[in-house]
């Protein structure tokens, strides 16, 4: 996206989006709800800004969807169920600041159900595919906003990331995704799963349109209580050279197929040849497992409470709202408990990346399954310590070594880093052959 020729037509873009929706989406089923004459009169009113020379930015007249947990003017913000009907009265903070930076909506996008679970095989909305395999899944839970990309309607999305929800399914479909700080990007409009944990974050086929969202989306909002204020902005690099990165034991730390660890090696070795210094490093008390299976406690507590008296009504599956009655009965003790893993490990990792640029992991511990295979319990092994700390974290996309499927590692950034991460992106694109150009 970044870039764009003079030549561009918000229009003609617009139209071609609509075009390849009804083209794809009958089999990819990214998407729940389109708005094609909003659309069309957004990229109208785009064009007409190009035309007089007022166009408002980078952004302006871009195509991008959100998913379905983001409130969108007039829509019902259903987040993956049927249970959530009435419509929301005005667009999220985040839909707002993107469609006044000129980027027109083409509509809200599949998840899995109640956004807790990594498959987007949902049971209201039809199962989600990955674009880049027949019958395979694209992550979850933004399992629409990554598909919608991979499959050519839109260029740019945004997800919610719980535990990794923006950052697996980019890693699944080839594409970069980025879970901002926490705090950083208002949540105002945004139905959550866990307040703790939840991010709004984009995706996006290169790392400057990940920067070019964020620098709209983020930033103060009075109406979200959980908003904090922007630290000044880190120094940025200049380059690759002399960059430090921490490396955790990836091998021993959860269990990883075979190619994810050899197009993992692979990167290591391509960031080692540009210059960067890689440290292999420990996060004192940090257990993928345990970790994660704390997160997932506080996430079925904290959404049996947002769901409310909706819990015990029509429009949920089964598997949801037990998981979620589960949260609701769970001991105080057991939660307190998982409370305190979380702030245990926000300081260890504060002490692990003092002089370091960010930690390097791969992003998941598989590939892109089928649907119809047995769903790994690791999704989520790497990707929920940035959720847990608060860190941001950009997901990298890794050509395979068998030239299918496409790997992913990530970079953990320290608090309020996250340009500092992008701008990290646009020095790795030139790492081919080991990164996924897309």
């Amino acid at each position: 996206m970044t870039g764009m020729p003079s030549s561009f037509s918000p229009i003609k873009h617009t139209e071609a989006a609509l075009e390849r929706t009804c083209l794809v989406d009958g089999y990819i089923r990214a998407f729940v709800t389109m708005l094609p004459e909003s659309a069309r009169t957004e990229a109208k009113a785009s064009e007409a800004r190009m035309a007089a020379g007022q166009s408002f930015g980078p952004l302006d007249g871009i195509p991008f969807a959100v998913k379905d947990n983001i409130a969108v003017a007039g829509l019902p913000t259903r987040c993956g169920t049927l249970a959530l009907s009435a419509p929301a009265h005005k667009d999220a903070t985040v839909v707002a600041r993107l469609r006044a930076a000129g980027a027109v909506l083409l509509g809200t996008l599949n998840m899995h159900e109640g956004a807790l679970g990594g498959t987007t095989d949902n049971p209201f909305w039809g199962r989600c595919m990955n674009p880049l395999k027949h019958g395979y899944t694209p992550g979850g839970s933004s399992g629409g906003s990554a598909a919608a990309i991979t499959s050519g309607i839109v260029p740019v999305t945004l997800g919610t990331d719980t535990m990794g929800s923006v950052r697996i399914p980019a890693a699944y479909c080839g594409l970069w995704g980025l879970k901002p700080t926490k705090g950083r990007v208002p949540a105002t409009g945004m139905t959550h799963l866990s307040w703790t944990l939840d991010t709004i974050g984009p995706l996006a086929r290169d790392p400057g349109t990940l920067g070019a969202i964020l620098s709209v989306i983020e930033g103060p909002d009075a109406a979200d209580l959980l908003n904090t204020p922007l630290n000044a902005d880190q120094p940025q690099p200049t380059t690759l050279v002399g960059l430090r990165l921490g490396v955790p034991d990836a091998a021993n730390l959860a269990v990883c197929e075979d190619i994810v660890l050899d197009a993992f090696e692979r990167f290591k070795l391509a960031l080692t040849d540009a210059g960067v210094i890689l440290t292999p490093i420990n996060v004192k008390g940090w257990s993928p497992g345990a970790v994660r299976r704390a997160g997932l406690l506080i996430s079925e507590v904290e959404g049996a409470e947002v769901l409310g008296n909706t819990l015990e009504g029509p429009g949920l599956s089964d598997e949801f709202r037990a998981m979620l009655i589960y949260g609701r009965r769970a001991a105080a003790g057991q939660l307190a408990l998982a409370y305190h893993k979380m702030q245990a490990l926000a300081v260890s990792f504060d002490h692990a990346v003092v002089g370091l640029d960010g930690l390097l992991l791969p992003t998941a511990p598989q590939r892109a399954f089928a649907h119809d295979g047995a769903v790994p319990v690791n999704q989520a092994d790497f990707t929920a310590l940035a959720n847990m700390v608060g860190a941001p974290a950009m997901t990298i996309p890794l050509s395979s070594p068998d030239g299918e499927l496409p790997c992913a590692a990530q970079i953990v950034g320290q608090r309020g880093s996250d340009h500092s991460l992008i701008a990290m992106g646009e020095f790795l694109k030139d790492l081919s052959p080991v990164l996924r150009i897309v």
